[in-house]
């Protein structure tokens, strides 16, 4: 791996792990594309260390309003947290609403790793969630906030997180989405979505960083291009949140559904054209 490379592929995780687009897809494409080896399992937990340093940076404050509510029972910052005056119910349906992400996690990740990266797939995949996308963004009713998020919301975007692991679907995509389908506004789905997704990415982490501790350090990734990935993925992903967050106060997810369609329809041209 060269540092380019390092780098490329750190913005590509930090940005695209917060934009509904798929950072999975990506980073199974661009290597693809550009004849890329993998980097393997060491600089994958550069890159998720990387995006979950850039979501509990963002949402420093409305975690530790959650934790001082906690022990309190009232919420410290109602602004920071949209209002929630609850934040043990909150906390409570964070910790439930991950469940199925982690189960998903946990029985199809060996799938994630081998037949679900084929290219084809992937395109489909984007396709299909920019159309899911596209139908939750022409919902008329869009104004619930996150202080109104109930049991139903949990469930529902939950288990369409548990889909992420299929490259293509996208955790923001998907969630965000399932979000809108249950009325909340589309800043406050995306907000949600990344409280439920924190867990979650903190999870993988641990769990990548176990399994580096017994395989050890790959040859050709050197600790230079793991620190520079971590930085950039970390500062790339915390742009994109605040991109992000801010774009959907006021715009639809419409240029996001048109990429979709545009990167599945080019890679499966790409790929027919390979094969003849």
């Amino acid at each position: 791996m060269t540092l380019l490379q390092a780098i490329v592929l750190a913005i590509v995780q930090g940005a695209t792990e917060f934009l509904p687009i798929s950072s999975t897809a990506h980073l199974v494409l661009v290597p693809w594309i550009f004849g890329w080896q993998d980097p393997g399992l060491t600089f994958d937990v550069a890159l998720h260390a990387g995006t979950l340093v850039a979501l509990l940076v963002y949402f420093a404050t409305t975690w530790w309003s959650l934790l001082i509510g906690l022990f309190t029972g009232k919420a410290q910052e109602l602004a920071v947290l949209d209002g929630v005056e609850n934040p043990r119910r909150l906390l409570g349906l964070l910790v439930l609403g991950t469940i199925p992400g982690a189960l998903g996690g946990y029985f199809l990740e060996p799938y994630a790793e081998t037949v679900f990266r084929s290219p084809r797939l992937v395109a489909f995949a984007l396709i299909i969630v920019a159309l899911v996308m596209w139908m939750a963004d022409q919902l008329p009713s869009l104004a619930r906030k996150l202080n109104q998020v109930d049991l139903g919301d949990t469930v529902s975007v939950g288990l369409a997180q548990a889909l992420a692991v299929i490259p293509g679907v996208s955790r923001a995509g998907i969630t965000i989405a399932a979000g809108m389908f249950r009325g909340l506004e589309r800043e406050t789905a995306a907000r949600f979505s990344f409280l439920l997704a924190t867990p979650i990415i903190a999870g993988a982490a641990m769990k990548e960083m176990a399994e580096m501790s017994v395989l050890g350090l790959p040859a050709g990734v050197s600790t230079h291009e793991m620190a520079v990935g971590f930085a950039v993925s970390a500062l790339t992903g915390f742009a994109a949140i605040w991109f992000l967050l801010r774009y959907l106060q006021h715009r639809t997810l419409k240029i996001f559904v048109a990429y979709r369609v545009v990167l599945g329809i080019i890679i499966l041209v790409y790929e027919l054209l390979q094969a003849s």
